[in-house]
């Protein structure tokens, strides 16, 4: 019994990982076949032909957090709906040293 669930694992796994690769492959024929479309109809109109571009700026991540940290309050601060606790001096315990055991 403990083989034939083995077996029919692994014709699931098989099977998943079959289906997997061929919705892959269909992405990146019609990311192709799209490519290709928009090539032929900028020759055809005369336009350039301009490759796929993502325009990232690397600083877009630091500014933004950068700009983020600034607004926010810092936590050693109270929000507006807490009550403002100061610790005094006086609740400081200093710690006695010890030696250590032998």
């Amino acid at each position: 019994m403990d083989t034939v669930f083995r077996v029919i694992l692994r014709l699931v796994l098989l099977v998943a990982g079959l289906v997997f690769a061929a919705s892959l492959a269909l992405m990146v024929l019609v990311l192709l076949a799209f490519w290709g479309l928009r090539t032929v109809w900028a020759r055809l109109t005369g336009q350039p032909v301009t490759p796929f571009v993502m325009r990232v700026d690397p600083r877009g991540g630091f500014n933004r957090m950068y700009r983020g940290a600034s607004s926010a309050q810092p936590a050693n601060e109270p929000g507006p709906s807490e009550p403002v606790r100061r610790r005094q001096i006086a609740d400081v315990t200093d710690v006695e040293v010890k030696e250590p055991r032998q």
